[in-house]
């Protein structure tokens, strides 16, 4: 068990240097997975805001650490490819039972984002950077390299970073993010186009974007550099919005 995790884990973190961007239609369930799994894409990622939302709770923490990881133990259940889990803020977990719960359930990677939930804003840099390292050497010491995909949250309004301060702060975040033992950074909300080529040029090592309306398209974020794209809750949405849609139509 621990050799599959751990190939799944070198595979995962191979495909972020692998010169063609990794491209991930986040999923919330089994179902999910396994359409975005057998359409051909080599790795499926959960999306913490659609997962909770499924649950019935609001998205920040506010579902149970064990309903979500259980979700996301359906969902790496359902696949053969290496499945990485939105794992919010981490959920004041120790960084060896995090690494446990991720391994127990299938997972080879996950997101961890520097919001503090509990007391708003952001968690301060270094310490946030300590246990970053501190979840590296778990992981180490389980024998599964986990992927670890560090969001940079400064472009959220609720950061409370100055706007003009937000691009140098992600980089800083990120440089010391990486040097902790982080595989990416996700500067998760950043749109604009020469933030994003700053934010590649700075940043040493690969960044996950993101696709939005009015944003950059796949094509302009392949040309930027970017390494990673996530789609977080959209597709998600987008479902809910076609299911509403054939209800109201079936009342019509």
């Amino acid at each position: 068990m621990t050799a599959d995790l751990k190939a799944h884990a070198d595979r995962l973190r191979e495909l972020h240097h692998a010169g063609e961007m990794l491209v991930l239609p986040n999923v919330w369930d089994a179902a999910s997975a396994k359409i975005v799994a057998e359409a051909g894409f080599p790795v499926v990622a959960t999306a913490s805001a659609a997962i909770s939302a499924m649950l019935g709770y609001p998205d920040g923490e506010g579902a149970p650490w064990q309903e979500m990881f259980a979700a996301a133990g359906r969902v790496a259940r359902a696949v053969s490819v290496p499945v990485t889990v939105d794992a919010e803020a981490g959920y004041g977990m120790a960084p060896r039972d995090l690494v446990d719960r991720l391994l127990e359930i299938g997972a080879v990677g996950c997101n961890l984002e520097d919001t503090d939930h509990r007391a708003g804003g952001l968690v301060e840099a270094g310490a946030h950077a300590e246990r970053l390292a501190a979840i590296r050497a778990a992981a180490d010491d389980a024998g599964v390299p986990i992927v670890i995909n560090a969001r940079a949250d400064t472009f959220l309004p609720a950061s409370g970073v100055p706007e003009e301060e937000r691009v140098a702060e992600a980089v800083r975040r990120g440089g010391l993010y990486l040097a902790a033992g982080a595989d990416c950074i996700y500067p998760i909300g950043v749109s604009d186009e020469n933030d994003i080529a700053t934010l590649v040029a700075g940043v040493p090592g690969p960044i996950n974007g993101n696709t939005s309306p009015g944003g950059p398209d796949l094509a302009k974020l392949r040309e930027l550099g970017v390494a990673r794209v996530s789609y977080g809750p959209r597709l998600y949405r987008e479902a809910l919005a076609n299911l509403k849609a054939a209800v109201q139509e079936l009342l019509a």
